[in-house]
């Protein structure tokens, strides 16, 4: 199985300061015309999938603080002005309604004709309670909670209508096999929902479901994000976490990354770095191949190192058989060697469920 690349392009870069480097104006952040283009040159890169971050919190008063359009609301443009290349929103399961984050990845899913994923997060500030008018969810334990029974109440929905409920008989004026579709019935600790969706089954089933190691249990998590060369075992598949600066013309990566620092420290997320030549990423990334099944790439500055990515790396990668480019045509699920995941409500031969 080739390796596949994700790419994070929130913002202008992981690091805070990045926007000082960027080669738009700050303005220009939040235009379909900036989201098109990183979209495009990732899509022609070979990039099997971008997620895009979020956050349930405004900006702070930091002079680097990052403003951003939703998520969902920038995946679902992606979706549509892209043809192969997956599409991930992060979505926090920690006050938001299942009902509603399981509505918006099936609309995505059916507007990428396939293509969409989740990647699955809490939000520990308790400045995020306040904002949604929630109570607290106070400790790791309880978040990863909330996060198992809003990931399952997805799942579960995106089920509650079989492939074939939609039936569109113009001559009877049917639009629904009403036997087709299905409560869900779930009571939990801070929510109930009973269903079913009130969207379609999404084309892939259920959509690619990417999560950090630790936040959801394993039958839960199609893809887990790992912040080393180790994979988890226990899940389908992993892929490996890591930053990433490259050495430009005339600019080395050790040189952009002291300038910004001189603004603000670049965050030490828990995630492996890479600062140098693209060779050298390049053989590194080959040495990943060996144990992981993906790499999240996040770069330090969005329009500098996603050049050199798709000029000096991806390429070398293609050529070399490490990876792969999406095939039009094809699912997220399909293209990451996923299955097609059964209704677990669709009726079996026999008449069993």
């Amino acid at each position: 199985m080739p390796l596949h690349l994700a790419l994070e392009i929130d913002g202008d870069g992981s690091h805070p300061a990045a926007w000082r480097r960027a080669a738009h104006p700050p303005a220009a952040l939040l235009t379909p015309q900036r989201l098109r283009s990183v979209g495009a040159i990732a899509e022609n890169a070979g990039f099997t999938l971008v997620t895009l971050d979020d956050e349930i919190l405004a900006p702070g008063r930091h002079p680097d603080a990052v403003g951003r359009i939703g998520a969902v609301e920038r995946a679902a443009y992606l979706a549509a002005s892209t043809s192969v290349l997956g599409v991930a929103p992060v979505i926090s399961t920690s006050y938001a309604e299942p009902f509603h984050t399981s509505s918006q990845l099936a609309s995505l899913d059916h507007v990428s004709a396939g293509r969409a994923g989740w990647v699955v997060a809490d939000s520990p500030a308790p400045e995020a309670a306040r904002a949604w008018g929630r109570p607290l969810v106070s400790g790791s334990p309880a978040r990863r909670a909330e996060a198992r029974d809003s990931v399952r109440v997805a799942r579960d929905l995106w089920d509650s209508w079989e492939d074939d409920a939609v039936v569109r008989d113009v001559a009877t004026s049917r639009y629904l096999d009403r036997d087709r579709l299905h409560y869900i019935d779930f009571t939990g600790d801070t929510f109930a929902v009973k269903g079913p969706a009130i969207v379609p089954r999404p084309p892939q089933g259920q959509p690619v479901v990417f999560a950090p190691a630790g936040l959801l249990p394993a039958d839960q998590v199609d893809v887990t994000l790992v912040n080393g060369a180790d994979p988890a075992a226990d899940t389908p598949l992993s892929f490996a976490e890591l930053e990433v600066a490259l050495d430009l013309p005339g600019a080395p990566a050790a040189e952009r990354v002291a300038e910004l620092e001189r603004h603000t420290p670049w965050p030490d997320r828990g995630r492996p770095r890479y600062t140098g030549p693209p060779d050298g990423l390049v053989r590194r990334l080959t040495e990943l191949a060996g144990t992981v099944h993906g790499v999240r790439l996040h770069p330090l500055v969005l329009d500098e190192d996603l050049g050199e990515l798709s000029r000096r790396v991806t390429p070398a990668l293609l050529r070399a058989g490490v990876t792969a480019r999406p095939v039009a045509g094809t699912s997220l699920r399909a293209t990451l060697g996923l299955p097609r995941p059964a209704n677990r409500f669709a009726t079996l031969p026999g008449g069993a469920r």
